[in-house]
């Protein structure tokens, strides 16, 4: 019980609400989440399309991958933060949910809307070049998420109230 209030009590750092550091913080934690999106992203995507997996499935996986991966990074930083486990995953998803979530639809978005990036194979540039334009594109658009969530004391700013100094 005494961790649900942690979250929300601690008044040491809180960076994001002072002006101008928003969007430093809102960088830092979306290049967080684009990390660990993108290594389940990446790995869901090759290995549905190594299986020959069709379409649905293949995304589905490496949606799957991206919020697994992404929680992951954040977990471990909460346990190294001294988190007892259960505390560090109600931290981690509160930290990413929406942040994972919002990468993910635009990234496979664009894929799916890219002419022939979903059937693109991995000897393939386009199914390369549209997996990093798309995550790229994601990026841009999941800072401002970011940066709107820490400014009110969610998303990563609950995780740097945790971390390790």
């Amino acid at each position: 019980m005494d961790h649900e209030h942690t979250a929300h009590a601690h008044t040491g750092h809180s960076d994001a609400a002072q002006p101008g550091a928003g969007w430093a913080v809102a960088v830092q934690a979306t290049l967080h989440c684009l990390t660990g999106c993108a290594i389940g992203e990446v790995l869901g995507m090759v290995i549905g399309t190594a299986l020959g997996w069709g379409n649905l499935p293949t995304t589905v996986l490496a949606i799957v991958l991206a919020f697994v991966f992404g929680y992951s990074l954040t977990l471990r930083g909460a346990l190294k933060g001294g988190l007892d486990f259960r505390a560090a995953v109600r931290v981690a998803l509160a930290a990413d949910t929406l942040s994972i979530a919002v990468m993910e639809l635009i990234d496979n978005g664009v894929i799916v809307l890219w002419p022939d990036a979903m059937d693109a194979e991995l000897a393939d540039l386009l199914f390369w070049a549209s997996l990093a334009i798309s995550l790229a594109i994601a990026f841009i658009v999941t800072v401002p998420v970011n940066k709107w969530m820490i400014g009110r004391g969610k998303g990563h700013a609950v995780v740097h109230q945790h971390h390790a100094h």
